[in-house]
């Protein structure tokens, strides 16, 4: 019954974050996460040879590290929003401000590639550009604002890479020899690297195995890249 109860909780808590985030997102973030808290962890276990260390200390650093990290990828999400919108609405300002409707629909063209759009015959690429500058001759020009889902994905965001210090954190809580909490934080950080790859790929029709296997290979490689002396 328990079990169940967890996994009801995991359901409603997946779905009430793609309220506001895309599984892309939601997924970069855990991986986002899981990358800084590994950065401390493996950073820790490369600059700790021998002897005891203070597992106090790296516990306050990998959850400051998660939680800051977290509300300015956060804040940088709103920017992000803000300014992809009020981009937008400019473009669609010069678009009115074309003289004939072919340098309108250049404009579209650039604007709208869809290189990565399933592939598209000439003839429906040039229905859907001029459906975009018919709709788009109606659209408002007022400047964009934050709406209320914004700051819902960015709490969301704020969250989950905060959540992301708890696979480091807990080994410390668990064993007494820090040295081996330390192996068991590091080990739980990958296998997790390896089920968001694993979930990545339901939702992209890849390989789960491949892409577990490549998201673990390619993320360790940057956390090396972090803790390494000069990187």
């Amino acid at each position: 019954r328990g079990r169940a109860v967890m996994r009801r909780d995991s359901v409603m808590l997946i779905r009430l974050i793609h309220r506001y985030l895309d599984p892309t997102d939601s997924l970069g973030e855990l991986l986002f996460g899981l990358i800084m808290a590994l950065t401390v962890t493996l950073g820790a276990r490369v600059l700790v040879k021998t002897g005891e260390f203070d597992a106090r200390e790296l516990i306050i650093a990998i959850v400051g590290c998660n939680v800051a990290w977290g509300v300015i990828d956060a804040v940088l999400y709103l920017i992000g929003s803000v300014f992809g919108r009020n981009r937008r609405i400019q473009f669609v300002r010069q678009l009115r401000q074309a003289t004939d409707d072919d340098r309108a629909m250049a404009a579209i063209r650039d604007e709208f590639g869809l290189e990565d759009e399933p592939n598209l015959s000439e003839a429906d690429r040039e229905a859907f550009h001029r459906l975009v500058l018919d709709v788009f001759k109606h659209a408002g020009t007022e400047r964009a604002r934050l709406r209320p889902r914004d700051y819902g994905a960015a709490f969301a965001i704020a969250v989950i890479v905060s959540l992301t210090a708890l696979p480091g954190m807990l080994p410390f809580l668990v064993f007494r020899d820090s040295h081996l909490a330390l192996s068991a934080a590091n080990l739980l950080q990958v296998c997790l690297l390896f089920i968001v790859g694993y979930c990545w790929a339901r939702h992209t029709g890849s390989n789960p195995w491949r892409a577990g296997a490549m998201i673990v290979g390619l993320c360790v490689a940057l956390v090396l890249v972090a803790v390494t002396p000069g990187g």
